[in-house]
């Protein structure tokens, strides 16, 4: 198993960070080679994701892409406005110019934030949703420019058609496919305005993102009870896009929650290394949530979301952080219980790599589970229907319908996740860890556990296109291997990897789209020494396909 690098869970030396001004002279003046694969347009299941310093995510790449998505609504005839929103990368602000020069020279209506400033992933999803319901024309869709909890050197840029969540692959597919072809014919056919020109066009509308998301947070979460219960919170946004949201919800709904850290810093200098000794955003990591894990005494409970606020990461006094597949089953079990206007035909949607302690609580709820691959694409319909209560990824990522039952995002939502830790410690006494305990002592004990292996491309090819019976192996453990697969049962897809099931436990391999390594999944019944010897022998089966 590899040991975590020596900085991990430490700041970073002022050397080792981000050279800004490199990065950003590199994002123009950098321009990608079409022929090199490396370098071309490529959406993975979060959108297409690169830094400038590895030309992979350029001005190029940007106008290319922009102008692929102008073309894709203009054959589908989509004319509504288009969300847009960035978030604290050193690559979004430039992103964004680029792409408002050709989504103005393309007549698209655009909204943008109405400060200039930040705006997370799930209230895109929120103003989509907003804006579109009850309209059978002249839809609205949206672009999050967000590499999510990637290092500072990096940039992302994501598209949400008019259902508000991420775009399917058939719909990525022909985005990335055009803008491929425009990159190869050194963007002819790209419209492009000047940057001074589109924001003085008719183009650019401001829109109050903030206030209209805050606004109705009160539909989703009981601030209400959070207010009067006096629970004592702490909120770390990370740096990220959600920085600046949280004052608006502390003076609109009079909660008791303090920011630990509001300081915007595109090197991201204030965080601790992750596993790896990189800077990396991601509130599930131990190693990147030091910081917050030693103020758990300060609150009654505390949390932390990624750059663009779709993951939440949460800190318990009782338990420090917690594994997010514990959290998930936490919420199912609270939410199910106490929203009492949701349907009983409701579902809970989880992926084929998240905890099988979820599939016990949703056996104890009577409920029915549905297991899909990974990527929260496969949960929009649920979720916009209204036949998923709640869905969630092991990567702590997941929304839930609004107090109602009807949808309140289609994308995950961090925040929403984070406030429903407290309200979980308002209305019965016990956070979260306290009250994923009490589900141990009933459906029995869990050890679950993602790692990262650094792996060559050719291993990630190899772990992406794995059959059945690939892996040539029949007891893990020392359990007999019950089941092999390669699609999520949920609904029959492939998911990119393999999963290898025993009455004991499981793991589950699959190679990282954006960074150079695959991940294992595995959970034991039994004990964390068990869990280790899965851990291990998932990684020996693995190396063996070298």
């Amino acid at each position: 198993m590899t040991a975590p690098n020596p900085a991990a869970g430490k700041l970073v030396a002022a050397s080792a960070l981000a050279n800004i001004p490199k990065l950003v002279t590199a994002y123009f003046a950098s321009k990608p080679d079409p022929q090199n694969a490396a370098q071309r347009v490529v959406f993975g299941t979060s959108g297409h994701r690169g830094s400038s310093l590895r030309t992979s995510f350029n001005e190029d790449h940007i106008l290319a892409t922009t102008q692929a998505l102008c073309d894709y609504r203009r054959e589908i005839g989509l004319t509504g406005p288009l969300f847009i929103g960035i978030d604290t990368h050193a690559l979004a602000e430039p992103a964004l110019c680029s792409a408002v020069e050709v989504f103005a020279a393309n007549g698209v209506d655009i909204m943008v934030d109405e400060r200039g400033d930040y705006t997370p992933t799930p209230v895109i999803s929120h103003a989509i949703l907003t804006y579109n319901k009850g309209r059978t024309k002249e839809h609205a869709d949206g672009v999050v420019i967000t590499p999510s909890h990637n290092p500072p050197e990096d940039g992302g840029y994501k598209y949400n058609p008019p259902h508000g969540g991420p775009a399917d692959t058939d719909v990525t597919t022909k985005i990335e496919r055009r803008a491929n072809r425009y990159l190869e014919e050194g963007l002819k056919g790209v419209r492009r305005m000047s940057y001074d020109e589109a924001r003085r066009s008719s183009a650019i509308h401001l829109h109050n993102y903030v206030g209209a998301y805050v606004a109705d947070l009160e539909n989703v979460v009981d601030l209400a009870l959070i207010k009067s219960a006096g629970v004592k919170i702490g909120v770390d946004p990370l740096g990220g896009a959600a920085v600046h949201f949280w004052q608006r919800i502390v003076e609109r709904y009079g909660i008791s929650a303090t920011v630990v850290n509001d300081l915007v810093d595109p090197t991201f200098r204030f965080m601790t290394a992750d596993w790896d000794g990189k800077i990396r955003m991601d509130c599930s990591s131990p190693y990147a949530m030091a910081g917050l894990i030693q103020m758990r005494d300060k609150f009654d409970v505390a949390f932390a979301n990624d750059t663009d606020a779709d993951r939440h990461g949460i800190v318990t006094r009782t338990n420090g952080l917690m594994n997010p597949n514990h959290y998930l089953a936490a919420s199912i079990a609270y939410l199910f219980k106490e929203r009492t206007q949701w349907r009983q035909a409701v579902a809970i949607g989880k992926t084929i790599v998240s905890s099988s302690f979820i599939d016990r609580v949703a056996k104890k709820l009577k409920r029915k589970l549905v297991e899909t691959p990974v990527g929260f694409k496969w949960f929009v319909e649920g979720l916009g229907s209204g036949s998923f209560g709640f869905a969630g990824e092991e990567s702590a990522g997941a929304s839930f319908l609004r107090r109602d039952g009807a949808v309140w995002t289609t994308d995950k939502d961090g925040i929403i996740l984070g406030l429903l830790a407290a309200e979980m410690l308002a209305r019965t006494g016990k956070d979260p860890s306290e009250l994923f305990n009490d589900l141990t002592l009933e459906l029995g004990g869990s050890f679950y556990e993602r790692i990262d292996v650094p792996a060559s491309a050719d291993l990630k090819n190899k772990l992406k296109s794995l059959g059945s019976e690939s892996l040539n192996i029949r007891e893990l453990a020392g359990d007999r291997v019950s089941a092999i697969l390669i699609a999520a049962p949920g609904n029959g897809q492939s998911f990119g990897g393999i999963k290898v099931e025993t009455g004991g436990g499981w793991f589950a391999a699959r190679p990282s789209g954006t960074e150079d390594v695959y991940k294992i999944y595995a959970e034991s019944f039994r004990n964390e020494a068990h869990l280790k010897l899965i851990q291990s022998e998932a990684q020996s089966a693995i190396a063996g396909l070298l």
